[in-house]
């Protein structure tokens, strides 16, 4: 077996600082060496809820194990205890190792249950953080790490607040300059050439968050080369900068092959903290800077979806126009039809009866607002879907 950590027993509800808390006989040592119970005292403690077979567990690991890593360099006194939901001890074990902290052991069934219950642990990941004495600090850092890395110890309520604002001024002051200086470099790759930031500014420039071992992200890229190539024919001022997050460089190579557009150089830290600065959770992400070099929108991808090239230049302006359009277009359609793909008689809705955001059963794309709904089932299409493929041609009136 591991190394474990060797821990006193306290009474339940009796103070103890951390102790009070973690009160299971031993703690687990991915690393196999003896670790003392002492070496948690005074720290804050951060209980990683997370398990194995979840892929933003996986993702948001060594984003957690970064900040650990810097936080252990500047001795500032943090520590991170895991606390498992997988379900079986090979894949516990193999998760762990990923790990540089110790963890509650597999078998401590009783400990888990305990901790789960008394931090309320509904979804993972999750990381409770604990002051030395035990009291809660921040019920779930996780977001935290996510944004700020290491920069966000102690997690308190005044740090918060004080990156928080820090934000705001930098957004406020953005630039595209500014935004591709995080690296210090002052050019994106154009095929063979190197293209100076210079001859972006002005333009709208989305910056396409994507990874070639991604399959949603090779479906979007094919549909924003599209929507790039058209963009380009009527000569509007549009060009996209390829943040890879690839994680071989072969994969990048591979992803610049199949994109016609801008790439930033293969090089893991300047994408990180793009990405970071924009908050990117998922990919793909298409991210919209303006011509003044502020954010126009995070959401350039669902607005892709939407509206395809007539998304431009993706202003809420723009986006309002698009569904004043479409509100209007609704009027054409029949109130009900049948659709091949469902056995019930779908109804025209609207984001104010009940189209709110949806996947569309048919295409596979985002949807808002208006859609073919099945209201006993939930099976939802465009309406452009419906149009396109109801069932023998046929429609009602409702």
């Amino acid at each position: 077996m591991a190394g474990v950590l060797e821990v006193e027993e306290a009474p339940e509800g009796g103070g103890g600082g951390i102790r009070s808390v973690l009160t299971m006989g031993s703690l687990v040592s991915p690393s196999g060496n003896e670790v003392h119970f002492p070496e948690l005292d005074g720290k804050l403690i951060g209980l990683y809820f997370a398990a194995n077979w979840y892929p933003k567990c996986e993702a948001f690991t060594p984003v957690l194990a970064a900040a650990y890593q810097h936080l252990k360099e500047r001795g500032a006194g943090f520590e991170v205890v895991l606390v498992s939901c997988d379900e079986d001890r090979p894949s516990f074990e193999r998760f762990h190792r990923t790990m540089p902290w110790p963890a509650v052991p597999f078998g401590d069934l009783q400990c888990k249950k305990r901790l789960s219950e008394r931090f309320q642990v509904e979804g993972i990941p999750r990381l409770v953080v604990l002051s030395p004495g035990g009291e809660v600090v921040h019920p779930d850092a996780a977001d935290l790490v996510h944004r700020y890395g290491e920069r966000a110890f102690p997690f308190t309520a005044a740090r918060v607040a004080e990156l928080e604002a820090d934000d705001q001024r930098k957004y406020a002051s953005q630039t595209l300059e500014k935004l591709f200086s995080i690296d210090g470099k002052e050019y994106v790759n154009g095929g063979n050439e190197q293209v100076p930031i210079s001859r972006l500014v002005g333009k709208t420039v989305g910056l396409y968050f994507s990874a070639h071992h991604c399959a949603p992200c090779v479906k979007f890229t094919a549909k924003l080369a599209a929507i790039y190539s058209s963009l380009k024919g009527k000569a509007e001022e549009f060009e996209v900068v390829y943040v890879p997050m690839d994680k071989e460089e072969d994969g990048y190579q591979r992803s610049c092959r199949d994109m016609p557009w801008l790439a930033l150089p293969y090089d893991g830290a300047p994408s990180r903290a793009l990405a970071r600065y924009f908050d990117v959770r998922e990919i793909p992400t298409l991210v919209v800077v303006g011509p003044d070099g502020k954010t126009v929108t995070r959401d350039g991808r669902n607005l892709v979806n939407l509206y395809f090239d007539m998304a431009f230049p993706f202003t809420d302006a723009q986006i309002r126009l698009l569904q004043e359009a479409e509100d209007e277009a609704a009027k054409g359609y029949p109130h009900s039809l049948r659709h091949r793909g469902h056995r019930h008689e779908l109804s025209i809705v609207s984001e104010k009866s009940g189209g709110g955001p949806y996947i569309c059963c048919e295409c596979e794309e985002q949807g808002l607002g208006w859609a073919y709904q099945c209201i006993a089932c939930g099976y939802e299409i465009h309406l452009r879907c419906g149009r396109n493929a109801a069932e023998g041609g046929s429609a009602g009136t409702g």
